[in-house]
């Protein structure tokens, strides 16, 4: 029934066992993670098809290439090699029994059993079937209640209700576990979701180094020494040290090795004071680089003057109303009547009411024919007003077209899973955005509708798609189609029409990426190119929520990678009534800053994109804190921490439980 990698099963007791159900990239990627930086023992279930092989490359006993499973497989394979590996030395070897493979039929709890379920630490669900996730996490539930579920989740709301469910079934089935466990024993994630933030933030600021916390974008940003007459900009802290200064026509991203002196993460004020010359990296908020849409709330149902009438209507109006006007004046002058009296008579004349002014004088009539003759020009403006605004109505509920003034904006293709969470994003961040969709019934087309974007429907490789999306005065190019020729023919025709135009494209082969990347840079050096993989930016928060705390992001400095996580002080001594400057850890760890909200009115996920219903939140976190500040038990704070330090730290946390 089962074809497995030469690895033994995993024993209950010594390292970390993972499970991961999937079959696409994500559950590869997700499993190099685990293994590579959390060094723990995975067992990859791929259901369906031959079994393919494990996410170290080699291949597993029984496998034959064919097909469908021929073709996953080197995606698989390229998925697996983009994982930023940690350096390993002497004191910090890779876990015994690697990775094993299991293919099976069907996802059913004799299955859940053989891959060591009952045992693991984790287990998550990563299938693009939402329903198939579900139904196995019901089974692992019944099989495991401490067992920590990650569930790939699309719908939010679902998503929701399904972790209630499973943590009080946790709850039911052991009512002793712990408050803490017990609240990180569910997690539904979803790729889109999490990918969102650093695709959004490639249309802004160029990168995908991001995170997201309590609604702000965060980046890492590398800094070049200030020179004699400069002030270096601090950012909220100091992440690193880099190790090489070296150029790379590619960015910070195109460069592979480090130099004669590594990366140091987290290092101290005087070891940064003290490292001259050495380019650093910091952490900053984002902002839009493009000229903002005026603040409103998102989904919003204003319908604007503008839209509602052209503009020559208006320009016709106007003139109506100021010979109307001048008619008034006139007559006020010329008949001697009161100002009320003539504006009265002169609309009955415009309006055909009044009698004829037969027995009055000679200007009276000569004002009267006027009247009459601007009555006349009225009519088919008051028309024409009439059906331009019936017209507008009617077509409220429709996608808006792209004004002819726009600029500086973010063009945006594909309005699928992940096309809709960017734009969500966009929009949030007050981003102008025009959105580019073949399929009139795609996900992201009611969003687009309700928050009013600018949209065209049309195949974005027919001649004059992107030209009605004002590709010519674009920011960026964000395509996010999932077809990969797609995504690459519209970003070679937009570079056509604007050279250096900023462009991100997301394709599912890395080793075609690769290839796509390292061409448009050389064909375009002085523009920004970057090629984005889903699988790849939303892995760290997969595997970070199976390591049973709040990750919010993993970020690459060079061949290393920095933790972001949020924990509760209580419980930790590294961190419990120490000052924020005792609790700093050089190279290890370090508090960068403090949950400021009540404990009941906390966020439960600072990672998770902030609601996009127009409510509005102010930030609770506060980055600038005193390093005298003494973190009580009930504070929660952000960690900048290597997944070494992490560790650390929830082994502290566990032996003092126990």
């Amino acid at each position: 029934m089962f074809s497995t990698s030469t690895s033994d099963p995993p024993s209950p007791s010594g390292t970390a066992h993972m499970v991961v159900c999937g079959d696409d990239a994500l559950a590869h990627r997700l499993a190099a993670e685990l293994h590579f930086v959390y060094r723990t023992q995975v067992t990859v279930v791929i259901p369906g098809g031959t079994p393919l092989a494990d996410p170290a490359g080699q291949q597993v006993a029984g496998w034959r290439p064919g097909g469908r499973t021929s073709a996953l497989f080197g995606r698989f394979s390229a998925a697996v090699g983009r994982v930023a590996l940690p350096r390993q030395t002497a004191d910090d070897p890779a876990p015994d029994g690697g990775v094993r493979v299991m293919e099976v039929p069907a996802l059913d709890e004799e299955v859940l059993t053989e891959a060591g379920a009952e045992h693991a630490t984790a287990l998550a669900l990563v299938h693009d079937d939402d329903e198939a996730n579900i139904h196995a996490a019901l089974r692992a539930r019944r099989l495991n209640p401490r067992l920590r579920l990650v569930i790939r989740l699309y719908n939010r709301k679902l998503g929701q209700h399904l972790e209630e469910l499973l943590d009080e079934a946790a709850r039911v089935a052991d009512p002793g576990m712990d408050a803490a466990e017990l609240d990180a024993t569910t997690t539904v994630l979803s790729d889109a979701d999490t990918a969102a933030p650093a695709l959004a933030a490639t249309a802004v600021a160029g990168t995908s180094k991001v995170l997201q916390a309590d609604g702000l974008l965060l980046r890492a940003a590398e800094r070049t020494p200030p020179g004699p007459d400069e002030v270096a900009r601090p950012g909220l802290c100091t992440l690193a040290l880099l190790s090489s200064t070296t150029s790379d026509p590619g960015g910070s991203e195109g460069s592979d090795s480090s130099g004669d002196e590594g990366p140091k993460l987290l290092p101290g004020d005087e070891e940064v004071a003290a490292a001259t010359g050495r380019d650093t990296v910091v952490l900053e908020a984002v902002s839009a680089t493009g000229p903002p849409l005026p603040p409103r709330r998102l989904g919003t149902r204003r319908l604007p003057l503008a839209s509602l009438f052209s503009r020559r209507l208006r320009w016709s109006v106007a003139g109506m109303a100021i010979a109307v006007l001048a008619l008034t004046i006139a007559s006020w002058q010329l008949t001697g009547a009161g100002l009320l009296r003539a504006a009265y008579l002169t609309v009955l004349d415009v309006l055909a009411i009044d009698d004829p002014a037969l027995d009055e004088p000679t200007g009276r009539k000569v004002l009267q024919l006027l009247s009459g003759l601007t009555g006349l020009l009225m009519l088919p403006v008051l028309v024409a007003a009439a059906l331009e605004a019936l017209g507008t109505f009617r077509t409220a509920s429709t996608l808006r077209r792209p004004p002819r003034g726009l600029s500086g904006h973010v063009v945006l293709l594909g309005l699928g899973k992940v096309g809709t969470r960017v734009l969500a994003r966009l929009r949030e961040m007050d981003i102008p955005v025009v959105c580019v969709e073949e399929d009139p019934g795609a996900r992201g087309i009611p969003l687009a509708r309700r928050l009013g974007v600018p949209t065209v429907i049309g195949d974005v490789t027919q001649e004059g798609v992107l030209e009605a999306a004002k590709i010519q005065r674009a920011h960026s190019l964000l395509a996010l189609t999932s077809v990969d020729t797609t995504n690459l023919e519209a970003t070679l025709y937009a570079r056509s029409v604007k050279p250096r135009l900023r462009v991100a494209l997301r394709l599912y082969d890395d080793r075609f990426a690769t290839a796509v990347y390292r061409t448009l840079r050389a064909a375009h050096p002085r523009a920004l190119t970057r090629s984005r993989s889903v699988s790849s930016l939303a892995a760290p928060a997969f595997a970070g929520a199976m390591m049973g705390r709040q990750i919010l992001g993993a970020i690459p400095v060079e061949r290393r990678v920095l933790l972001f996580a949020a924990l509760h002080v209580a419980g930790h001594p590294q961190l419990e009534g120490r000052t924020v400057a005792e609790a700093f850890a050089p190279g290890a760890w370090r508090v960068i800053a403090l949950d400021a909200a009540e404990p009941a009115d906390r966020q439960r996920d600072l990672a998770a994109a902030p609601p996009y219903d127009g409510a509005t939140q102010a930030p609770s976190l506060v980055w600038d804190l005193p390093s005298g500040y003494v973190l009580r038990p009930h504070d929660r704070v952000v960690l900048a921490a290597t997944s070494q330090g992490l560790g650390e730290i929830l082994a502290g946390a566990a032996a003092r439980r126990n």
